[in-house]
């Protein structure tokens, strides 16, 4: 429940809310990473000298050997890297899905009633004790609580609680896939908010690709037997929110230095202080409270993965982007989409038509061609 959403890129995604920022866990990483390439160099160097001496038969030499140990475990450490993250960026909204969809049934009272935001007040909980406890082992750096920071913090947190919150109602009344493709239309409203505010104007490849991420998503809304005119609304209000979060960001991060971690700590900790009382208000404390069905293993240990996930999703962003660098990162951030949408159909039995499958393929080609057009326009100002 942190402060990663995949706006291309959740999850933040991401994104510009997913912008990594470099912390000392980060630089030790690549300092590491730097070392070991080097080691490499040094290795592969002193091959071609003693091969140049050589003849072509003499047998492999421990240079050899070292060459490829070093490859292998470059190669283990991208693929460890990503496939974390990917486990982590999927599982946070399948496991999401359940927990807004599956047990609303066993609330007492009257139909109709939810726990979305309560939901959100455990993840926030969870994640608090995960980065205090991460804090306290040395693993992460940041400030220690101070009104004067959370009172600048505020604003940002308030989009941030409305993300959570309108991501939480958007799973519980449509598909996973649905919700999957409807994230990439945050990049739309966060670049149009981009150029509005910051006078940053999209590129043509980048509009096209926004082209075939909407007329796909309209069409698959269009065509889905189950979408409805609220789902419809509250993921709208989500892409929203998201944006929000992510264009109101650049303002905050100049006046309020924090580091990852120490936005991860701001943000929940805060999101706990605001929608507590909103969950009282709502009665969903005492619903719960009342709701003996609820207070099972298996929904504790869901609430708990969620809010633990979504806290390590920055560490293995972080580690992603360390690893194999953004590029990859935006690629993985696309293609862990794909399993995501099949998982969700598939666990939560959604009946989905040939023709809506067609339209999310569509929208999710646009959101690969987005993708490579972010990709193409770094490489032209790295080259610059």
């Amino acid at each position: 429940m942190c402060s990663t959403t995949d706006t291309i890129g959740e999850n933040g995604s991401t994104t510009s809310s997913t912008t990594i920022m470099m912390d000392e866990k980060q630089q030790e990483i690549e300092t590491q990473l730097e070392h070991e390439r080097q080691q490499y160099l040094m290795e592969e160097q002193k091959f071609i000298e003693n091969d140049s001496d050589n003849d072509h038969d003499h047998p492999p030499s421990s240079n050899v050997l070292a060459r490829w140990k070093l490859k292998a475990m470059e190669h283990s450490q991208s693929l460890s890297a990503c496939s974390i993250y990917s486990f982590c960026s999927i599982s946070m909204v399948l496991v999401n899905k359940s927990l807004t969809s599956s047990y609303n049934h066993l609330i007492e009272g009257d139909s109709g009633k939810d726990l979305n935001i309560l939901l959100v007040v455990f993840q926030a909980v969870i994640a608090v004790v995960c980065v205090e406890t991460c804090k306290r082992l040395g693993w992460v750096e940041y400030p220690n609580f101070r009104w004067e920071t959370a009172k600048r913090w505020i604003p940002v947190n308030i989009f941030f609680c409305l993300m959570l919150f309108t991501s939480m109602v958007a799973l519980q009344y449509n598909s996973v896939p649905m919700v999957t493709i409807f994230k990439n239309i945050a990049n739309i409203s966060t670049c149009f908010g981009d150029y509005y505010f910051f006078g940053n104007r999209p590129e043509f490849l980048v509009i096209v690709a926004f082209g075939v991420m909407l007329s796909g998503a309209v069409a698959a809304s269009w065509n889905d037997i189950h979408v409805s005119s609220w789902g419809l609304m509250w993921m709208c209000f989500n892409c929203l929110s998201t944006s929000g979060y992510v264009l109101y960001m650049k303002f905050a991060t100049k006046a309020v230095k924090l580091s990852k971690f120490g936005m991860v700590f701001y943000n929940n900790a805060l999101c706990v202080l605001f929608l507590l009382p909103a969950a009282l208000f709502r009665n969903e404390v005492l619903l719960f409270l009342q709701s003996v069905a609820l207070h099972t293993p298996e929904y504790f240990l869901k609430n708990s993965f969620a809010g633990v996930v979504g806290f390590f999703l920055n560490f293995a962003s972080l580690q992603c982007v360390a690893v194999t660098g953004p590029t990859t990162y935006a690629i993985i951030g696309s293609i862990n989409k794909v399993p995501g949408v099949f998982l969700g159909y598939w666990l939560f039995e959604d009946k989905i038509t040939e023709k809506t499958w067609f339209f999310i393929a569509v929208s999710m080609a646009g959101g690969f061609l987005y993708s490579y057009a972010k990709l193409r326009k770094g490489n032209k100002n790295t080259k610059k």
